[in-house]
């Protein structure tokens, strides 16, 4: 089945935020942000611009009804700068006007008194003065301080790994108008539709109910929508309550640039020891998250760091520690990954200079030191179905990557100033929040009298296909034909209190509850037919292709024929079901047990070519075999990884987030901040299906895909490495990704090495 969005998506018929037809009273809403990145607020002059004709209000902190929170996990971060700014871009107020070149002109009026207060920049800075979001985390298992003496080798060093800029095509935004009884309709681009209601109800100081958000669709999230769609939608929402007319506001692409949170940058210290058969005996791994001014959803993404400390491997003796550290940087927020990448990459990073130290090939270490079925992850989850092994040897094989070693080692051999790197990334992500509560799910399925099916769940639509899959899922239990349902937007009214459509758990939860629903209404609709076919047990009973067997004989009995009588009957025809993933739970006062439904397993092979003369490179192939378990659409699930891996590769390369010394952005812009495109990309990309067991967990067993991917983008980085180690045999290893043109060119010389610190 194609995804039921690609026809309107390609017509431009879809509809998101910026399309929905406004109100002839709407009003434009341009949020003024701080120009420095700490400093106490000591004045604001908005007269010159209320002055100006259309210019109807400047909203700031002192025009909230409520409290000027929206922090979630942690109550840390305000609406609008009240007596300090943060960092850069941090919203202070917001000029409402009859138009949006209006008030951006009103924008420029606004005179702001500002002490400049020295900022904090970097994790490690912060770690240094104490400056903390949270407590901060150990994850152990065995006993890493015994076992350093019998380690054989000893691998020390440090990595570093930057942030990453969202860049969903629709940028951050909301449409806000008032309804009957001081109710207010919030249209948003979220992720979370919870998370823009509560937030507005703490800011308006008026309760949920009154609150109802409506997400149609949204032009990409990849975790950016997840938390920060919220102070849009309360800026909105806020606008809307104070002044009752109803206003619009999006974001320019610079200011999203801005004033949003990104990908949260890291620095490691790790620790590695091996025995002399390379078998790894002891892991330590130390990391520095840069969280920015506050806690967003840094917590939960540095929790996540510590469950993927020991990426694919099986590691008897592990230490591993997080700190979130405070800086003067726009609150990092949620990225497809979730702290996974990072833990993934400084893993990688302290094999690879076991093996530069140990003049083996990493792929000795790796394959060796693969998780088996049996195994037990530093928070003692056994890795069940595990499928590390499998992925391995075949991408091995599928790939001929023995050959390929011996084709790249003639080309090397062959050229002086050009030369080609091999690396195999193997892969293992948990699915499931690591908050045991937000795993669930609801769905709420109407049929109507004449057939057709109308369903709402709390999973938000943003490019993924899950509605897709939704409607498979649910055209496959009742057994009527697609072309009977429709899905509906997700609403606060209709699907309460959803958890975020992330952490790649959308299709599972809510698909699950979708086909409980229609599981439920068709043995009521089973019920039904029975009475009219005179039958007497319930499984005499089979609606197969929208016709109605009785005891494997086709009756004359329809779909349509057979609702009507259900409707006659007074039997409901309408489900609401509600799914929690099973089994799950932790604990994290001992920080163990067993938080994931499930792992997805891979194996990426990537080559690439280096001109070692002028530090470009050029990624030649990325083959996977991926774990997607059963798939339900396969078409759909190879373009997620396929769109995934890109992301991981830009993340690797050449996607580069800097700031100056002042914490300003240096590439704030699509003219300077560079993503992957038709000419960046593997000129081979092949992602290959293993052949595997369906998870009874997953979604009709087919794996959730959304994230696991983008990891694969992390054996660019050491294939890279690999080939300018071809060139440079004495390569000082600096291990700190992305590994851009530029900092490829400077590290291949020696003497020019010290310029990357």
């Amino acid at each position: 089945m194609k995804n039921i969005d690609s026809r309107s998506h390609v017509r431009g018929e879809s509809i998101y935020v910026n399309d929905i037809p406004v109100r002839e009273d709407t009003l434009f809403g341009v949020v003024l942000g701080s120009p420095c990145a700490h400093g106490k607020l000591h004045k604001i002059d908005f007269s010159e611009a209320l002055k100006m004709a259309g210019v109807e209000a400047v909203i700031s902190a002192k025009d909230i009804p409520g409290e000027n929170q929206i922090g979630s996990i942690i109550q840390d971060e305000e609406l609008f700068a009240d007596k300090e700014v943060h960092y850069v871009g941090m919203p202070i107020a917001m000029v409402c006007a009859k138009t949006e070149a209006l008030a951006r002109k009103a924008l420029a009026k606004i005179k702001i008194d500002i002490e400049e207060l020295r900022p904090i920049l970097t994790a490690r800075e912060a770690h240094a003065e104490k400056k903390f979001i949270c407590p901060s985390r150990t994850f152990r298992i065995g006993d890493t301080d015994a076992m350093w003496e019998k380690c054989a080798h000893i691998i020390e060093g440090q990595a570093e790994m930057g942030g990453q800029e969202h860049i969903y095509l629709e940028t951050q935004g909301a449409y806000a108008y008032m309804l009957e009884a001081g109710a207010i309709k919030i249209h948003s681009s979220t992720q979370a539709t919870k998370y823009v209601q509560k937030g507005v109800s703490r800011v308006l100081g008026i309760p949920m109910h009154k609150i109802e958000v409506d997400v149609n669709r949204i032009g990409g999230g990849f975790g950016g929508k997840e938390d920060q769609a919220t102070p849009w939608g309360a800026m909105a929402a806020l606008a809307a309550y104070t002044l009752r007319k109803p206003l619009k506001l999006i974001l320019s692409r610079i200011d999203d640039f801005t004033m949003t949170g990104k990908r949260h940058p890291y620095s490691f210290d790790f620790k590695l020891g091996l025995n002399r058969d390379l078998q790894i005996l002891c892991y330590q791994m130390e990391a520095f998250q840069n969280a920015g001014a506050a806690a967003d959803v840094s917590p939960a993404v540095m929790e996540r760091t510590l469950f993927h400390g020991t990426g694919s491997y099986h590691v008897p003796n592990a230490k591993i520690t997080c700190h979130s550290c405070k800086t003067n940087l726009p609150p990092n927020t949620a990225m497809r990954g979730f702290g996974a990448p990072q833990a993934m990459f400084v893993f990688e990073a302290a094999i690879m200079k076991a093996a530069a130290t140990l003049n083996v090939a990493p792929l000795e270490i790796q394959r060796k030191n693969l998780l088996r079925e049996g195994d037990r992850f530093p928070y003692e989850q056994i890795a069940k179905n595990c499928n590390a092994g499998k992925c391995w040897d075949s991408a091995y094989e599928k790939f001929a990557v023995e050959k390929l070693k011996k084709e790249i080692a003639a080309f090397n051999k062959k050229n002086i100033h050009c030369k080609k790197g091999l690396s195999l990334f193997p892969l293992c992500f948990g699915i499931s929040f690591t908050k045991t509560s937000l795993n669930q799910g609801r769905s709420l399925v109407h049929i109507n009298t004449d057939g057709s099916v109308s369903i709402t769940t709390g999973v938000v639509e943003m490019g993924q296909g899950v509605n897709t899959k939704i409607l498979q899922v649910a055209a496959k239990t009742l057994s009527i034909s697609p072309q009977r349902f429709t899905i509906h937007s997700t609403n606060t009214t209709r699907i309460a209190n959803p958890s975020p459509t992330a952490a790649s758990t959308g299709a599972d939860l809510n698909g699950k509850a979708t086909i409980m629903a229609c599981e439920a209404l068709r043995a009521r609709l089973k019920g039904v037919a029975l009475q009219e076919l005179k039958g007497r047990d319930p499984d005499e009973i089979e609606i197969k292709d929208e016709i109605i067997f009785h005891n494997g004989s086709k009756t004359d009995l329809t779909w349509e024929r057979l609702v009507f009588l259900t409707d006659e009957a007074r039997i409901s025809l309408s489900e609401h079901a509600h799914y929690a993933t099973p089994v799950i739970h932790f604990d994290k006062a001992s920080e163990k047990g067993h938080p994931f439904a499930y792992h997805v397993y891979g194996t990426a092979v990537t080559a690439v070519t280096v001109d070692c003369l002028r530090g470009t490179y050029e990624i030649d192939l990325v083959k996977v075999v991926h774990d997607f378990g059963s798939s339900i659409n396969l078409d759909i699930d190879i373009g997620q990884a396929e769109g995934a891996l890109m992301q991981g590769i830009g993340l690797m390369t050449i996607e580069e987030l800097l700031v100056d010394q002042k914490g300003k952005h240096i590439y704030d812009r699509l003219a300077s901040y560079k993503i992957p495109d038709i000419y960046f990309a593997p000129k081979n990309v092949e992602v290959v299906p293993l052949d595997s067991e369906p998870d009874a967990l997953a979604l009709l067993g087919s794996k959730a895909v959304g994230e696991p991917p983008l990891m694969y983008g992390i054996g660019s980085y050491f294939a890279i490495l690999m080939a300018m180690r071809e060139f440079n045999p004495t390569l000082k290893l600096d291990l700190w990704a992305p590994l851009t043109h530029q900092k490829c060119l400077l590290a291949l010389y020696d003497k020019y090495g010290d310029l990357l610190k």
